[in-house]
């Protein structure tokens, strides 16, 4: 399918913006997101991986896939705006199971991870993040053409 236009500029199309309004404010949560999961599990990894492997490989995870989504939200267009939504969807699934997880199997994880009880340590930014984008990333859906 083709990405959704906004308006037609020097013969190309025009990719439709998804950080407008609260757009730009999940861009910027997002972008906090990444550097602190991605620097933690970095340090994580590279100094005391034998501790918490599990932990430490899932704060690497959520990085990226917060990587991911930031990518997505400011490439902005509707291949992106659905690649993103699917992302957070995956997102919140992780976040659910690796908090449901900790908190049923604590010994499981001798370090905290980024989802860890819910995200409890990120003021449980990781567990509504995901719900606040994708109600944003279905309201800024392209609009659908009559008669196709």
């Amino acid at each position: 399918m083709a990405e959704s236009t906004a308006e037609p500029a020097e013969g190309k199309p025009v990719r439709k913006r998804l950080i407008s309004g609260p757009g730009m404010l999940l861009v910027w949560l997002y972008g906090v997101m990444v550097v602190g999961a991605v620097s933690r599990s970095a340090v994580q990894i590279s100094t005391e991986f034998g501790h918490a492997p599990l932990a430490y490989s899932l704060s690497a995870v959520a990085g990226v896939v917060y990587g991911f989504i930031t990518y997505s939200l400011v490439r902005g267009g509707e291949t992106a705006r659905r690649a993103a939504l699917a992302c957070c969807a995956g997102e919140l699934v992780g976040v659910l199971v690796v908090g449901t997880w900790t908190l049923v199997e604590p010994s499981a994880f001798p370090d905290s991870t980024v989802w860890s009880d819910y995200g409890v340590g990120y003021l449980f930014i990781p567990v509504l993040l995901p719900i606040s984008a994708m109600y944003w990333l279905r309201q800024a859906r392209a609009p659908q053409r009559e008669g196709g």
